[in-house]
């Protein structure tokens, strides 16, 4: 497996992992997938066998966003290793702490990277999340 920074031309499949991910598997409408801040954000990927199979982002507001695992991949690290990029890479970036929305079912996977929950449970794009913070 290859973790690094995606390039221009990683972008096209990044944003077709996410819509299987999100918009095929989770029905989150496609026009809240895609937004204007993916030009704005550092994408992280995840290449396995010669194929793009997680991804992830940081946006200029330090919070982390649209992690996502192909299906036939997840439970093999990829998700971890695609969440620790994006540290690095918010480390590089010289940000003091990273935030994310987790999806509720997602927060024992933030938390064993060392994430704390924030607030209360709400809804976004129709699906219970919550935020959550780690200190870098």
């Amino acid at each position: 497996m290859i973790v690094g920074l995606a390039r221009e031309q990683d972008l096209p499949a990044v944003y077709a992992l996410r819509h299987e991910v999100f918009v095929v598997g989770q029905g989150v409408p496609e026009e809240l997938e895609r937004d204007d801040l993916d030009a704005l954000s550092d994408h992280a990927v995840a290449i396995l066998d010669g194929a793009l199979v997680g991804t992830g982002r940081l946006l200029p507001d330090a919070t982390i966003g649209r992690m996502a695992v192909a299906e036939s991949a997840r439970g093999t690290g990829i998700g971890a290793a695609v969440l620790v990029r994006l540290e690095q890479r918010a480390r590089e970036r010289g940000l003091p702490s990273v935030e994310l929305h987790a999806q509720v079912h997602a927060q024992g996977f933030y938390g064993r990277a060392g994430y704390l929950p924030v607030g209360e449970v709400y809804l976004e794009a129709g699906i219970e999340h919550r935020t959550m913070r780690k200190q870098l």
